[in-house]
């Protein structure tokens, strides 16, 4: 997935200044080109084999941590130590950026960016596309534009060019709006009753989401993303196991009825109750959760087809341990969270373990959704914005620092399973600044845990 490569990853500027955000110019008067103008950043490195944003960051993050301990171009600041006269006072993580540290300075410690393109809006960038063709160095600008500015957008989350920038960094191809259409005139998938259990109840004190979001739309999606996993985990089966199965189905259905009509009716009804029963343990289909993870997508997305192209990359290449088996990628994102928790703040750490408190009993919606959960759902974008330039494994990094943000009330109470039920609303640009400060704070090999957890 996109990750930091440690020894270069910028500061920001100093904590608690939240960026200001402008709205984004009309789309009557400022549209993207169509499909070229969409996707040509991702589609130029397609074509040129090279590998996605997110494989290279994730190549080179690994490399960082076996050659280098330190996070030398992180900031000139060692670490934060906690006083020891101050030992029982609540220390927050110090994020301040040194003034010394000019932007110039924090783009050299970078991979290598393109002139051009840093001298372009991030707008202009996914509009245009890769200026002289540089495309890797284009990419490393839109990466530091993300984190430097963030992406403009209203009040109400919505921007022009959201979904576009992260189909970029997700690398994710172009998909025919026919291609989507024909997964949903298939009718209902094998998880189409657990699918229907959950949109319902999708964000439903989130007034923005509900009123841009139909359930409609959750159901279409939910059913097109379940067929498409489902037909490859089809086309990984045996070949003797498929045809088994193929030599079973038609003897039942053809004793329902000779009609087309009836037999598509018969076997929507026997794929949706296979979804809920006999297949409910299976993998790679669909998963309670999915419903929440998803919304952001839509909500953020100018057509369904959008959204489903990025969730299914999403799913596919960037947390496919999440929705496999037993959801074993989230269950060790969540041992991890425990891990960098007692590193950061061992007090904290021990305070709750006392209680009986790990990861597994509060953080577990957090995990599997990257915060999805979490209103406010504008906060909730931002913070994807920088997930996906720099890794949506650093979700890890950023559970970690809401805690972090909660810390006195934490401390302070005898039943912080109560304040964990539900965490504060979010803060993207504060958990942002906390989570890189974090970086520099964990052994190297807890990080490439970090790297990898969620395959």
């Amino acid at each position: 997935m996109p990750s930091p490569m440690r020894d270069s990853i910028p500061t920001l500027a100093p904590p608690f200044t939240m960026t200001e955000l402008h709205a984004p110019p009309s789309p009557r008067t400022h549209r993207l080109r169509k499909l070229q103008s969409a996707h040509n950043l991702g589609a130029a490195a397609r074509s040129q084999n090279q590998p996605s944003l997110i494989s290279q960051q994730r190549i080179r993050d690994l490399q960082e941590v076996n050659i280098s301990p330190t996070r030398r171009h992180v900031s000139n600041r060692s670490p934060p130590q906690r006083h020891r006269a101050n030992s029982d006072t609540p220390s927050p993580i110090n994020v301040a950026t040194s003034s010394t540290m000019s932007l110039n300075r924090q783009r050299n410690a970078l991979s290598r960016t393109s002139a051009a393109a840093d001298s372009m809006s991030l707008e202009r960038l996914i509009r245009d596309g890769p200026p002289d063709g540089d495309v890797k160095g284009a990419l490393e600008s839109t990466r530091l534009k993300v984190l430097d500015s963030g992406i403009k957008s209203d009040g109400d989350g919505m921007s022009s060019v959201r979904i576009y920038a992260w189909l970029i960094l997700l690398d994710a191809p172009v998909l025919e709006t026919d291609a989507y259409l024909a997964l949903i005139h298939r009718g209902a998938s094998p998880a189409y009753s657990k699918i229907r259990n959950d949109t319902f109840r999708t964000l439903t004190t989130d007034p923005l989401f509900r009123r841009r979001v139909s359930e409609a739309s959750l159901i279409r999606l939910l059913n097109a993303i379940a067929w498409k996993l489902h037909d490859a985990k089809e086309e990984r089966r045996p070949t003797s196991s498929r045809h088994s199965l193929s030599n079973e189905r038609p003897s039942s259905s053809s004793t329902v009825s000779s009609s087309p009509a009836a037999r598509n009716r018969a076997r929507a009804l026997t794929l949706t109750t296979e979804g809920s029963d006999a297949n409910a343990s299976e993998s790679g289909t669909y998963v309670q959760g999915m419903n929440v993870l998803v919304a952001p997508f839509l909500y953020a997305a100018r057509s369904e087809a959008e959204a489903f192209v990025a969730f299914h990359r999403l799913l596919t290449k960037e947390c496919p341990g999440y929705i496999r088996g037993a959801m074993d990628g989230v269950h060790r994102g969540l041992a991890l969270v425990d891990k960098v928790l007692a590193i950061v703040d061992p007090k904290l750490h021990l305070h709750l373990m006392s209680k009986s408190l790990s990861a597994e009993i509060y953080a577990f919606p957090s995990v599997l959704t990257l915060c999805a959960c979490t209103p406010p759902l504008p906060e909730v974008l931002r913070l994807w914005d920088f997930l996906f330039a720099y890794g949506p494994h650093l979700n890890i990094l950023c559970i970690v620092a809401q805690l972090i943000i909660m810390r006195n009330d934490l401390l302070s109470s005898d039943s912080p399973n109560k304040l964990l039920r539900s965490f504060p609303a979010l803060q993207a640009e504060q958990i942002k600044k906390s989570a890189l400060a974090i970086i520099k704070m964990i052994p190297d090999d807890v990080y490439a845990e970090i790297v990898t957890h969620a395959y």
